[in-house]
């Protein structure tokens, strides 16, 4: 760092306004050169003097000071904190921030239901929040519950109180309450009622003859409900009739109380719904066949994805050019894990369902996806997943295509420190200081995945690494950069960090990254000094 010190103020002692310029242009790349003006420089340095100094009364960096600035990630972390991309395009045109069962506080047969984990959800930019409704033993209650599992229910209108009050904190775009309903029509009307009395002007509820999704920009503030439409007698084609198929491939059982063709429509229900959705029969690839008609919400199993990504790839990519994914976790999760995502991702399926109540690997690349854009919960999807060739061919992904590598990652782990402050002397070793190394894994598409280590640090609390890797990525939209940090141990290797950046988010140059725990919380102090260069 002395050596970049000593290039931008020619080495002289203190670095000024008009070098820290240069620094942010030569080596950060800043580069609009009109916008980072000396003014803006200097800015930038008094607030970070404020906080490295308070009391300064010129504006100059020693190379003490130079040294803390890199590691302020407030002003130099590693990846835009701004909503910068299209936000004005369908809703099918995003990958979306989904929580699954996001009323469950623990696993997914015993335990709590509340309103809380909807609240935690929705404060980390959760834009798609799942609520299953059951009848009460009373005439009008509506419980929100898992099914057939021995789960305490919570009441659905603290549910959608709680969805009002926090909907927005985190970020303006919309939220959509996914439904699975176990509902006879006339609570279905109490569900209407309820839903109209609580939200609002916010509800959105769309017209009769849409057959677009609207942006997220023009659903700014506004909450959609989304679940299978009642049954009606229907006129009209077979393409319009797809979107009211009522067969449930997660739980045939389900939904048998709706189901019941001699019950009348209740009124206003159908009105009140956003996205109309539904579940394929066992004939697959029909259900993915792209109609004429107005665009729908799909949900299939994990199993089923996998099977769909097997034997009709470019079905999948079709579909959700047009028409909205859900994929959610098979019922052997019982303690509430997670799938891999990028499957997913890959095939262009919008709302991944996760259980976020929990942690893990699957999990850390859900928080690494959503760090983008802002953290605002939508992330536009690559244009290779919504654009058709000469001859109506979309992206094949299907492993075995070999892609052209498009860019290339280099990556320096340059030192890490702040363990000493956010862990006891003795967390890592009883009688000496810790053994740090760690551990970079580029997600992605199968031709991106990569793995790399650095050297093990030998008892010292600030490591220092300076290794160099290189990444090339053949579809860098879809990768994400995920970094765990271990300390050496004679047995277990125990855990000291971890964090995961999309790849197409990293801002180039010397950056502060903060390490985060298993649930995905940052730590206070620990943090790594990298440097990122695309080309």
């Amino acid at each position: 760092m002395i050596d970049v010190f000593n290039a931008c103020t020619n080495n002289e002692s203190q670095m000024l306004p008009a070098h820290f310029r240069r620094f942010l242009i030569e080596f950060q790349g800043e580069e609009e050169e009109d916008v980072i003006t000396v003014d803006h420089a200097k800015v930038i340095m008094e607030q970070a003097l404020d906080q490295l100094r308070p009391n300064f009364t010129i504006c100059c960096f020693s190379v003490d000071d130079f040294f803390n600035y890199l590691f302020l990630d407030d002003f130099n972390g590693p990846i835009n904190t701004e909503v910068h991309q299209d936000m004005t395009a369908p809703l099918q045109h995003y990958f979306i921030y989904t929580g699954h069962n996001s009323y469950l506080k623990g696993n997914q047969l015993i335990g709590d239901c509340s309103e809380k984990p909807i609240i935690k959800a929705l404060r980390k930019g959760v834009r798609v929040i799942e609520l299953d409704l059951w009848p009460t033993s009373s005439d009008e209650g509506i419980h929100v519950l898992h099914g057939r599992t021995m789960t305490t229910p919570v009441a659905l209108e603290k549910c959608l109180k709680s969805i009002k009050e926090h909907a927005f904190v985190k970020s303006p775009y919309p939220v959509i309450i996914t439904l699975e309903d176990h509902l006879t029509p006339d609570r279905q009307a109490k569900v209407a009622e309820m839903v109209t009395e609580i939200f609002g002007d916010m509800l959105y509820c769309p017209e009769a003859d849409h057959n677009e999704f609207p942006s997220p920009e023009a659903l700014k503030h506004r909450v959609l409900l989304s679940t299978k439409p009642p049954k009606e007698q229907i006129n009209g084609n077979q393409d319009n009739l797809s979107q009211f198929l009522q067969i449930d491939f997660e739980d045939e059982n389900e939904d048998a109380a709706s189901e019941n063709p001699g019950q009348k429509t209740p009124p206003g229900y159908r009105e009140v719904i956003g996205i109309h959705a539904t579940k394929p029969d066992k004939k697959l690839r029909k259900a993915l066949t792209v109609g004429s008609g107005k665009p729908i919400r799909l949900s299939l199993s994990e199993q089923t994805l996998e099977r769909a990504t097997s034997l009709y790839r470019t079905d999948l990519i079709r579909f959700t050019q047009k028409n909205i994914l859900r994929v959610y976790p098979k019922g052997t999760r019982i303690t509430s894990t997670n799938f891999k995502p990028l499957r997913a991702w890959m095939h262009g399926v919008q709302m991944v369902a996760f259980n976020m109540q929990g942690y893990g690997k699957s999990l850390w690349m859900m928080h690494g996806m959503f760090r983008s854009n802002g953290k605002c919960g939508y992330v536009k999807k690559p244009d290779f997943l919504m654009s058709r060739g000469p001859n109506d061919d979309v992206f094949d992904p299907k492993p075995k295509v070999t892609l052209d590598v498009k860019t290339t990652l280099k990556v320096t782990v340059y030192m890490g420190d702040g363990w000493r402050k956010d862990f006891s002397q003795t967390h890592f070793d009883k009688y000496s200081p810790p053994d740090f190394y760690t551990k970079l894994h580029m997600v992605g598409v199968p031709a991106d995945v990569r793995k790399e280590k650095t050297g093990v640090i030998i008892d010292n609390w600030i490591p220092i690494w300076n290794q160099e890797f290189t990444f090339p990525l053949t579809v860098p939209e879809l990768a994400l950069l995920k970094i765990v940090v271990r300390e050496h141990d004679a047995g277990k290797d125990d855990f000291a960090g971890q964090t995961c950046l999309p790849v197409s988010e990293l801002r180039a140059g010397f950056r502060a990254v903060r390490l985060r725990n298993r649930k995905g919380k940052k730590f206070e102090s620990v943090k790594l000094l990298m440097r990122f260069s695309l080309d």
